[in-house]
């Protein structure tokens, strides 16, 4: 039965791979339009030895800004997996010979508690997540300033030019998981999430000509418009999407302690790199993450505790993706507190405060330049560093029918740091047998 289920699932996310393939690359779609082939200002001024001037407008931002790609991944991976587990536990009675719930909540949905499902049980289900990120470390993104200066602007006169820009991005991400879990023993479970992404990336650069150097000379440093006339701004936009499997999460999970009121959950996930990173599916990285997971009262109020630390292998996204180089990708700690509560037979209120920290990752900074004429432009960079990710959690879980249960939830953020979406709601669907 449980492989029958297992080969329905794979075909059912197999067929959509066939239809989104695609050439152009979304990791490459922001150094597009900011690299060499990218943002391009015109000149028809003529040198001394009688060579036609190319404008060369560069920044630090060319490069720094594909770091947005490993933020993006970053945030995908602090972003919690619905957990797999049941909403049904079972304990054995011995002396009855039958199963019997071992507690009357149905759980939490983002975090875990200690209790497995019971010897023989199996539950799959289907989530869905929905996030569009708005921010990076408070700064909206479709506001990104950033200031292009020419090559060798010290020297002045027409060097000191700048093209001063204003940078929209918007990154939608859909998250579509379908989730196994398995009773292997009275307590121990395995379970497999196994993730369908769709990604949507857009980015516009309003760029404009500050002629700091060439005054009222529109020929040394121009663009042409749409039309073919000279002029001294120009946007620039790039926009793409991919859809396929994303990384494929397995996790072992076993009751260490188990006792009348609560117990202690040991978990430990194995994430595989089988989302396409160059496409921002997945990580790209192999990942580990062993988690304690503690969770107490056997009536309708059950709270509990997780602690975890992820650790993650190299990928492009950390290193450069146009090469191929591959680096090291941020790890993370996790820690979480919550408590859900049996209202009745039939729903269950889940409350989560939900915390990481992660280390020594790309962060946004906002800075400033001064051109040769002591004008001060805004613009932003990044830098490595460590921050820490605070969101709330508010769901519910009804059982609709039988052992059918019906998961919505609300994920909110509680602080600015890292690419953060304000809300992100979720849906699943859980059934148990």
């Amino acid at each position: 039965m449980a492989r029958r289920v297992v080969l329905v699932l794979v075909a059912v996310l197999g067929a959509p791979l066939l239809a989104s393939a695609q050439s152009d690359k979304l990791g490459l779609l922001i150094p597009s339009i900011y690299g060499p082939n990218g943002l391009i200002v015109d000149s028809l001024a003529t040198l001394p030895d009688g060579s036609t001037h190319s404008a060369h407008f560069n920044n630090s931002f060319q490069d720094e800004f594909g770091q947005f790609n490993v933020a993006l991944a970053t945030q995908l991976l602090t972003v919690p997996f619905p957990s797999p587990a049941s909403g049904y536990t079972y304990t054995f009675d011995e002396t009855l010979g039958v199963f019997n719930r071992s507690t009357q909540s149905f759980g939490p949905i983002l975090t875990d508690r200690a209790e497995t499902i019971g010897k023989g049980k199996f539950t799959f289900g289907f989530t869905y997540q929905r996030f569009k990120f708005d921010s990076i470390e408070g700064l909206p993104l479709d506001s990104g300033p950033a200031v292009f200066t020419h090559d060798g602007f010290q020297l002045g006169g027409g060097r000191a030019d700048l093209v001063v820009t204003q940078n929209d991005i918007s990154v939608e991400v859909s998250r579509f998981i379908a989730f196994l879990n398995y009773g292997v023993a009275d307590r121990f479970d395995i379970s497999a999430a196994i993730p369908l992404v769709d990604t949507t990336l857009r980015a516009t650069s309003h760029a404009a000509i500050d002629r700091v150097g060439t005054a009222g000379n529109n020929l040394v440093h121009f663009y042409y418009d749409e039309n073919g006339a000279i002029g001294n701004a120009r946007d620039y936009s790039a926009s793409g999407s991919a859809t396929g499997l994303g990384d494929i999460l397995v996790r072992l999970k076993g009751t260490a302690i188990k006792g009348a009121s609560g117990g202690l959950g040991i978990l430990l996930d194995v994430r595989f790199p089988t989302g396409d990173e160059e496409d921002l599916l997945g990580s790209g990285a192999w990942g580990v993450k062993p988690t304690l997971a503690a969770s107490f009262g056997r009536g309708r109020v059950s709270p509990h505790v997780n602690v975890g630390y992820q650790w993650n292998g190299d990928s492009v996204l950390a290193g450069d993706i146009a090469t191929g180089v591959k680096a090291d990708m941020p790890d993370q700690f996790f820690y979480a507190a919550g408590l859900d509560i049996g209202r009745s037979s039939a729903v269950t209120l889940v409350f989560d405060f939900l915390g990481q920290h992660v280390s020594d990752s790309p962060r946004l900074v906002e800075t400033t330049f001064t051109a040769a004429n002591g004008e001060v432009l805004p613009q932003v960079g990044f830098e490595q560093g460590t921050f820490s990710v605070l969101d709330g959690a508010v769901g519910v879980k009804i059982n609709l029918v039988g052992r059918l249960l019906l998961d919505a939830n609300v994920l909110f953020k509680l602080n600015d740091s890292g690419l953060r979406d304000d809300v992100s709601p979720l849906v699943a669907f859980e059934y148990s047998f």
